[in-house]
């Protein structure tokens, strides 16, 4: 399919195709290549509970690691938050 869709664009790009070729054609992910509409994709299901599942862990882990990054440029002094800017008066 890949290699057909590059010769295609490749004669397109020569321009070695008749006036009636110049149009291309798209093939939408619903259909097979004769044409039938393909069956619909199986449901996975697991919901809110894989929605959590996957959540959860990747906003813990991204806190650590930013954590982690906050406490090695402070210890450094690569940048460390002065006390001006708190600006709650």
């Amino acid at each position: 399919m890949a290699s057909s869709n590059f010769r295609l664009f490749q004669r397109l790009a020569k321009g070695n195709l008749a006036p009636h070729q110049k149009e291309i054609s798209c093939r939408e992910a619903t259909t097979s290549a004769s044409g039938a509409v393909l069956p619909e994709p199986q449901k996975v299901p697991f919901g809110l509970l894989g929605l959590v599942f996957a959540v959860v862990p990747g906003l813990l882990i991204g806190a650590t690691i930013s954590k982690k990054i906050a406490n090695f440029l402070e210890e450094n002094d690569l940048f460390v938050p002065s006390d001006d800017d708190d600006d709650d008066d």
